[in-house]
């Protein structure tokens, strides 16, 4: 669990679901990376879909449809969706390239302002971060996964917090405090960075560091 190799042709969508639901609980609330997320996934308001897409095109009409489908429904009923694309995407550069596409997607149907996408990768890496660091695991999810979120609910949310900005500190804290052992621990997978050839590490611009969650 936790890198490209779990993505087989056998692989299921209740499976993939299974196993992001598991690092949503373990990581991202377990370990208090996203502090709004606890209350949110304990009413029941996150919803988990699997695309089936195998291509760019694809996985567009996923994006542009789960986005219709928050704009449709009241957030007391659904507050947010995680987007998972187990079979396009597998490869972080190719992921960190379409992030510019789902940006071009927002503005054009009208949604910026009213949504925004976090990001999370099997192979997440920020910029001038060595690719060995623990703390890429931050945005290290099991499958390529596209988080579509309300922007009002993350203006409130954010202005709960006395420091906003201490958020990303503490999680690469916490994740050095654990280590590599503690993470495995977890039973979300290792490093995949370690073992992947040169051929498939991002060349284009990284995310920085500070991106939220």
């Amino acid at each position: 669990m936790g890198t490209a190799e779990v993505i087989t042709p056998t692989l299921t969508s209740d499976q993939a679901i299974e196993q992001t639901r598991h690092w949503l609980e373990t990581a991202v609330i377990g370990l208090g990376f996203c502090p709004f997320a606890g209350p949110v996934h304990a009413r029941g308001l996150v919803r988990f879909v699997v695309s089936a897409a195998q291509s760019e095109t694809e996985l567009e009409s996923d994006f542009v449809d789960e986005l219709i489908r928050l704009r449709s429904t009241p957030s007391h009923v659904l507050e947010t969706t995680l987007l998972i694309h187990p079979w396009v995407l597998t490869h972080f550069a190719d992921f960190n390239e379409f992030l510019e596409v789902t940006d071009h997607l927002l503005e054009v149907h009208g949604f910026v302002g009213e949504f925004q996408v976090a990001s999370f990768h099997p192979d997440y890496q920020f910029a001038v971060v060595p690719p060995d660091d623990i703390t890429h695991f931050t945005n290290r999810s099991p499958f390529p996964t596209l988080h579509l979120l309300r922007e009002s609910s993350v203006t409130k949310a954010v202005a709960t917090v006395p420091d906003p900005d201490a958020i990303v500190a503490d999680n690469q804290a916490t994740l050095r405090r654990m280590g590599r052992a503690g993470w495995n621990a977890l039973g979300i997978g290792s490093c995949p960075m370690e073992s992947a050839p040169d051929s498939i590490r991002p060349q284009s611009p990284l995310p920085s560091a500070s991106s939220p969650l």
